[in-house]
């Protein structure tokens, strides 16, 4: 079967397991993926739910709500094309069967398609690194979290140093499963240097091998290969990390290696269920939100000093808030506040605990003022950290502070130009802009987000509230239908809730808005 399934303006790249529409990546999680590999391979034929179950959740006993969930992302997807909510038949009783457009194989070749027809970056002014994904060499697909977890240990090793420039790890994971050519990873990725690198996990032991590339010139900077028992695992990623260090600038300061070399746990198990809960946070999907922090609070039971744990854990109560999924919010709040404090309080020098920490007591717990000085600590720790400038910008819109968010924002999406979560920094240039007064380019950036991830309420919110500021009331009356068939309890007088602002002019500003679009008080 052909890697490429084209139909519509949609591309099915099914080994990288990523669904592209058009040049750009749609933010669906591998099981939807895998869903919708077995319903276009046989497009046309009933694929009972008993089959499908198997195709997406291989030897696993799951639950048929779940295959139900899947669907409905799916068809959320293609609902933005003409009859695109038909393409996925139900059959009653039976199962689904997929009617859309004609799947071709398509064979070409030629550059990344998420990058096709856009200005690559300009190289930074100081060494900048981008850490492929690693290949998995042990034969086994369980082991995938492992060895991505392997690469996204190095990144934050080298991410810590203040003057390397490290592209964060969902740009550099969008290349995973592919073959490239590393001289248009370095152009599309606005980088001079590539690490490129496998796994090879077998009973207790591991072997990582590792290349850097050069990528003005293609040549092989340093390549090597490390052995060691499961145990030794850290010493070995530390040793990669030295490596390439050494490689790029010979003279570097030995403690700035030394740095890099600090561990979040002494624990291997807790740090294989971290692991495991990175590998579901990055679906960003309801269930996998949840399989992720079960998989934090078991790395927190084996080591109750896991900073970064802590941290996930309050992401997941976090990105519960954000998409409107909390069940009791007195409760979910009184934990998420908790294990954010718990983060900050072990995780002093840990700027994924501090950043994700931070963040979750600024908008869950609406302790601004704290929030922004442990995100600020994070950036002064790992100045490389996208996410902490994405977490940043938005927490300096809730400050009052717009222009300032727009540049972290911006900044963090430089240093992740391809990242398939950015539709959060779309959703928070949208804030900041309507909170600068520019409410057509506020609804522009909402619009964008949504057309990265529909189904994202706070971008629904931003397009409700700049489209009806910026005169457009009937595009603004349509994303209030949206946001209140979701969030149906959503008022006037709870909104804040959602959007901890400080200033009384844009909370203001807000509720004309929402009040225009056609929210009740």
């Amino acid at each position: 079967m052909a890697a490429i399934l084209a139909f519509g303006p949609f591309r099915l790249d099914a080994e990288a397991e990523i669904l592209f529409k058009g040049a750009e990546p749609v933010p669906l999680g591998r099981r939807a993926v895998a869903l919708l590999r077995a319903l276009v391979v046989r497009q046309g034929a009933p694929l009972s739910k008993d089959e499908l179950i198997n195709a997406a959740w291989p030897g696993l006993a799951v639950e048929e709500s779940n295959l139900t969930v899947q669907i409905a992302a799916l068809r959320r997807v293609f609902s933005e094309e003409p009859g695109g909510d038909s393409w996925i038949e139900t059959l009653p009783r039976r199962g689904y069967r997929f009617v859309g457009p004609v799947v071709n194989e398509d064979n070409t070749s030629g550059p990344t398609p998420h990058l096709e027809g856009v200005q690559a970056p300009a190289l930074p002014d100081k060494p900048s690194i981008a850490i492929l994904p690693f290949q998995n060499m042990s034969g086994d697909p369980e082991q995938e979290y492992f060895v991505d977890g392997m690469a996204e240990d190095i990144i934050t090793a080298l991410s810590r140093m203040r003057w390397l420039f490290v592209i964060a790890r969902n740009s550099s994971f969008t290349y995973k499963g592919r073959a490239v050519d590393l001289k248009q990873v370095g152009h599309e990725l606005g980088v001079r240097y590539v690490l490129e690198g496998s796994v090879r996990k077998a009973a207790n032991r591991v072997r990582i091998t590792g290349q850097l590339i050069d990528t003005a010139t293609g040549a092989h900077l340093w390549a090597d290969h490390f052995d060691g028992g499961l145990e030794d695992v850290f010493e070995l990623q530390d040793r990669v990390t030295t490596n390439v260090v050494g490689a790029i600038a010979p003279r570097l300061e030995r403690a700035e290696i030394e740095r890099a070399k600090r561990k979040p746990t002494a624990s291997l198990d807790a740090h294989d269920y971290f692991l495991r809960g990175m590998a579901s946070v990055h679906q960003w999907t309801s269930d996998a939100n949840d399989e992720a922090l079960r998989m934090f609070r078991k790395a927190i039971d084996l080591d109750p000093d896991f900073a970064s744990a802590y941290g996930m854990a309050a992401w997941c109560y976090t990105w519960r808030s954000i998409n409107r999924w909390t069940i009791d919010r007195a409760q979910e709040t009184t934990e998420a506040t908790r294990l954010a404090r718990r983060a900050v309080d072990l995780g002093a020098d840990d700027a994924v605990a501090l950043c994700t920490g931070g963040y979750a007591l600024a908008f869950v717990a609406h302790d601004l003022d704290s929030g922004a000085a442990h995100i600020d600590r994070a950036l002064s720790l790992n100045p490389n950290l996208a996410w902490a400038w994405h977490s940043s910008g938005w927490l300096r819109a809730f400050l009052g502070e717009p222009e300032v968010a727009i540049k972290h924002l911006e900044h963090g999406m430089r240093l992740s130009p391809l990242d398939p979560f950015v539709f959060r920094a779309y959703a928070g240039l949208a804030c900041a802009h309507l909170l600068a007064g520019r409410y057509e380019e506020a609804a522009s950036w909402a619009e964008k987000a949504l057309q990265r991830r529909p189904n994202l309420l706070v971008a629904v919110r931003e397009a409700a509230v700049g489209h009806a500021l910026a005169g457009q009331i009937l595009k603004a009356q349509k994303a209030m239908a949206r946001l209140r068939q979701s969030d149906p309890e959503l008022r006037i007088s709870n909104f804040t809730d959602w959007i901890p602002l400080r200033r009384p002019q844009d909370i203001a500003t807000y509720e004309e808005g929402l009040r225009k679009a056609g929210l009740p008080d």
